[in-house]
C-alpha cells in the first residue's frame, strides 16, 4: 500500500513538473521564438499564457521595446581636415523576429553589426561637412541621412533603426589650439570687415550731411541777401521819398547823423571852417 502511494506521489510530482515545463508566459514588452530541433517553428508576439511541448520545443525571448546601442568614442575627419572624437548612440528595434533570429541570432550580435555599419555611414557623412557645419543646425540633417542610409542595410536583417544621434563631438588635443586660433582669426577678419564697412558707411553719411549743410547754408545766405537787398531798396525808397518832400531837412538830418557817428570819443577833426560838414555847427551862436 505504501509503495502504491509513493508511486502516486511521484507520478503527481512528475505531472506537475511536466505541466510547468509545458507552460510559459509572454510579457507585453517581449516576443518569443519557438524552436524545434534548432529550427524556427513559430514567432509569438501576443502577451499572455502559452503552451509548448517539453524537450521538443525551446523558447527564446527577445525585446519588443526600443533598444539602445551606445558606441564608444571614435575619431572622424571632417571635410576641413579636423579630427573629431565622436561619441554616438542609436535606438533600434526588432521588426521581423524570424529574420532577425535566422541572420543575427542574438541581440549582442546585432549590436556588433550596428556598431560597424553606423560608424561607417557616420564617418562617410561627417566627412562631407566642415567642423562648423557639424556643430551647427546641420547636425540634425546629417543624423537623419545617416539613419536613412543605415536602415537600407538593416532592412534585410529584421531591424529598424529609429534614429542615430551624436552625444558629443570633441576636438582632439592636437587640434584644439589650431582650431581655436583659426576661429579667432576668422572672427578678427569678420570684425575688421564689419568695422571697415561701418567706417565706409559713416563717411558716406558724413559726406551726405556736409552736402546737405552746405546746401542749407547757401540757401539761407541767398535768402538773407535777398531780404537785405529788399530792405535796402525799401530804405532807399523811403529816404528818397523823404528827401523829395523836404531836401533841406533831410540834409540837416543826415548831417546830424554824421555828427553822431564821427564826433565821439574825443575825436579830433582837421577840416576847413567853410566845409559843408560844419555849416550847421557854425550857425550855432
Amino acid at each position: 500500500m505504501e509503495s502504491k502511494n509513493i508511486i502516486i506521489i511521484v507520478a503527481v510530482i512528475a505531472l506537475l513538473i511536466l505541466l510547468n515545463m509545458s507552460v510559459y508566459t509572454i510579457d507585453q514588452t517581449e516576443q518569443v521564438v519557438v524552436l524545434q530541433f534548432g529550427a524556427i517553428k513559430e514567432v509569438i508576439q501576443e502577451p499572455g499564457l502559452h503552451f509548448k511541448i517539453p524537450f521538443l520545443w525551446n523558447i527564446e525571448v527577445f525585446e519588443k521595446r526600443l533598444l539602445e546601442y551606445d558606441a564608444p568614442a571614435r575619431e572622424i575627419i571632417t571635410q576641413d581636415k579636423i579630427r573629431l572624437l565622436v561619441d554616438n548612440y542609436a535606438r533600434w528595434k526588432i521588426t521581423d523576429l524570424k529574420i532577425f533570429r535566422e541572420r543575427l541570432i542574438t541581440e549582442n550580435a546585432a549590436r556588433n553589426r550596428l556598431g560597424g555599419i553606423i560608424y561607417s555611414d557616420l564617418r562617410n557623412e561627417l566627412g562631407k561637412y566642415t567642423f562648423r557645419e557639424i556643430i551647427s543646425e546641420k547636425r540634425q540633417e546629417i543624423m537623419d541621412r545617416v539613419t536613412a542610409l543605415s536602415n537600407t542595410k538593416f532592412d534585410s536583417l529584421g531591424i529598424k533603426i529609429m534614429d542615430v544621434r551624436i552625444k558629443r563631438a570633441d576636438l582632439t588635443d592636437a587640434n584644439k589650439n589650431a582650431v581655436f586660433e583659426r576661429m579667432r582669426t576668422e572672427r578678427v577678419r569678420e570684425a575688421n570687415l564689419y568695422r571697415s564697412e561701418g567706417e565706409e558707411e559713416a563717411l558716406k553719411i558724413r559726406a551726405e550731411t556736409d552736402k546737405d549743410a552746405t546746401i542749407i547754408l547757401a540757401k539761407a545766405y541767398e535768402t538773407s541777401e535777398t531780404l537785405r537787398g529788399t530792405g535796402d531798396a525799401e530804405a532807399t525808397a523811403i529816404y528818397a521819398n523823404a528827401y523829395s518832400r523836404d531836401p533841406d531837412f533831410y540834409q540837416f538830418w543826415k548831417t546830424l547823423d554824421a555828427y553822431k557817428t564821427t564826433l565821439k570819443d574825443n575825436t579830433t577833426l582837421v577840416i576847413p571852417p567853410n566845409s559843408d560838414f560844419l555849416k550847421y555847427l557854425m550857425t550855432i551862436k
